[in-house]
């Protein structure tokens, strides 16, 4: 009978253990996921501000202003534009 009681005893104490690790794994296992999660929810932030960002420096009359300000481009007018005419006959130049 002794030996029963010593063979459920370590069935008890090793399921035990087992139990109290597999507790400890899980709890492990939610807290890097709720860490996953928190940054998910950082770096989505982070992408909706890089878009904000983007559209913010892709704007039309921004890209005009820096064009003309600091590349002293300016609009193509008639007055400055000039044409090229192609004569029938003649091959075009090919530049390198």
């Amino acid at each position: 009978m002794t030996r029963v009681n010593l063979v459920l005893l370590l069935a008890l104490l090793v399921s035990a253990f087992y139990l109290v690790n597999v507790r400890y794994e899980s709890r492990r296992v939610y807290m890097a996921l709720s860490k996953a999660q928190t940054q998910a929810l950082r770096l989505e932030a982070d992408h909706e501000q890089l878009l904000a960002q983007k559209r913010t420096q892709a704007a039309p009359v921004r890209v005009q202003q820096l064009a003309a300000a600091q590349l002293q481009m300016r609009p193509a007018n008639p007055a400055v534009t000039e044409y090229v005419q192609v004569v029938a006959g003649t091959p075009a130049k090919e530049q390198p």
